[in-house]
C-alpha cells in the first residue's frame, strides 16, 4: 500500500473515533438530563404530599384533639349514667318500711313491733295495693344459725310465720318470685337503729349520708352527740 492510501485510512479511523466519542458524549448528556428531570419530578411529588397534609386548612392534630374530646365527652356521659344507676333515689315506704325496687310492683318490707315481717305491694303512686301472684322467702341472721321465714297472705299483704330473734343488725336476703318468673334476690342489712337524720329505722332510711347496708363513712354516735 502506498503512503497516500495509508494516510487516508488513518484519517478515516480518527474521524470514526471522534464521531463515536461525540455520540457517547451526547448520550451521556441525555442521560444526565433525564436523571435530573426524574429527580425534579420526585421532589415536586414529595412537596405536593407535604402540602396536602400541612396545607388546605386540614390540621390532623386538631382532628385528633377533636376526636379525643368527643371520646372524653362520651366517657363522661357514660360515667354519669352509671352514677345515676348506682345511686338511684331512695323511696320512703308509706308505712315506714324499706321499699324493694328490684321487682314490679315494688314491695314494702316492714318489721312490726313483734319483729315479724309484713310485705305490702305498692302501686305506681307508692300507695299500698293488694298483693297478688308474688311469693316471698327470707333468710337472715347468723350464717351458722340463720333465721328462715315463710309468708302467708292475709288481708292483701304477706305476713311472716316467724319473728326475728334478738339482735339489732344482721344481713337479710329476700327471695321474691312473681308467677312463673325467675326468683329475684334482694340483699340488705337489717339495722333496727333509729336514723338520726330522718324518721325511719336505718334499714328503711332514705337519707343520703352513706351506704346504710354497711354504714361506711357515717358515725351515728357523732350525729347523736351533735344533737
Amino acid at each position: 500500500m502506498n503512503e497516500a492510501g495509508g494516510n487516508s485510512i488513518g484519517r478515516i479511523r480518527i474521524h470514526t473515533k471522534v464521531t463515536d466519542m461525540k455520540s457517547l458524549y451526547h448520550n451521556l448528556l441525555r442521560l444526565v438530563a433525564a436523571l435530573a428531570a426524574l429527580g425534579i419530578a420526585i421532589t415536586l411529588t414529595s412537596c405536593g404530599e407535604d402540602e396536602h397534609h400541612e396545607g388546605d386548612g386540614h390540621d390532623h392534630s386538631e382532628k385528633s384533639a377533636h376526636h379525643d374530646d368527643d371520646h372524653d365527652d362520651d366517657h363522661e356521659g357514660h360515667t354519669d349514667g352509671d352514677d345515676d344507676h348506682d345511686h338511684a333515689e331512695k323511696i320512703a315506704g308509706p308505712n315506714g318500711g324499706r321499699v324493694i325496687t328490684d321487682v314490679e310492683p315494688h314491695l314494702e318490707f316492714l318489721v312490726l313491733d313483734d319483729r315479724k315481717v309484713k310485705i305490702t305491694a305498692l302501686d305506681d303512686d307508692n300507695k299500698p295495693a293488694t298483693i297478688a301472684g308474688q311469693t316471698v322467702k327470707l333468710t337472715g341472721g347468723d350464717r351458722s344459725s340463720p333465721t328462715r321465714m315463710t309468708f302467708v297472705s292475709q288481708d292483701g299483704v304477706l305476713l311472716s310465720n316467724e319473728a326475728f330473734p334478738e339482735g339489732n343488725d344482721f344481713p337479710v336476703v329476700l327471695q321474691i318470685k312473681s308467677g312463673d318468673g325467675k326468683p329475684v334476690m334482694a340483699k340488705f342489712n337489717l339495722n333496727f337503729s333509729d336514723c338520726p337524720t330522718c324518721d325511719f329505722k336505718e334499714y328503711a332510711c332514705v337519707c343520703d349520708h352513706g351506704d346504710h347496708d354497711d354504714h361506711d363513712g357515717h358515725d351515728h354516735s357523732k350525729d347523736k352527740a351533735k344533737e
